[in-house]
């Protein structure tokens, strides 16, 4: 691909503030290089943050992202503002979790998408929270999302 393919990147290669709310955070994507093979990307967030949408107080999760990508990928520096603007958001657990993916697969148009949000203990209770998009393909190899049911997570 060449460098033009590229040029229409607000973030990556530039500097970039932290969006102030997941609403505002641009999810930009770029072409698939391997369009037409179903294959697994993961991305892994072990200290991804958000607030009590009640007490106002952080929360905390390690998220795991995985997807089969159709024709467009999402750029990584861009995922990773849109994670960060969560930082200052008042939300619970589910809200985030699933709205993340809801944002990946309308921004990427996906062949397939699951997300693990692995939230650390509230009120002395962990919730962990699963969303995907409907069964992964046929022969995709779909690793463990390697993240222990909770016993003091590290």
């Amino acid at each position: 691909m060449s460098e033009e393919t590229y040029t229409s990147l607000g973030q990556l290669g530039h500097q970039s503030a932290l969006p102030a709310s997941p609403d505002e955070a641009v999810l930009e994507v770029v072409p698939n290089p391997h369009a037409g093979t179903d294959y697994l990307i993961r991305f892994t967030a072990p200290e991804f943050t958000s607030l009590c949408p009640v007490t106002g107080q952080p929360d905390f999760a390690h998220l795991v992202i995985d997807y089969v990508p159709a024709d467009t990928i999402v750029e990584s520096k861009s995922l990773k503002l849109f994670l960060a603007s969560f930082r200052n958001h008042g939300a619970f657990h589910e809200a985030c979790t699933v709205s993340i993916a809801r944002r990946i697969v309308e921004a990427t148009e996906p062949v397939w998408l699951r997300i693990g949000g692995y939230w650390y203990p509230r009120g002395g209770i962990p919730i962990d929270v699963f969303y995907q998009t409907g069964a992964p393909p046929a022969g995709l190899w779909l690793p463990d999302q390697g993240v222990p049911t909770y016993r003091g997570r590290g």
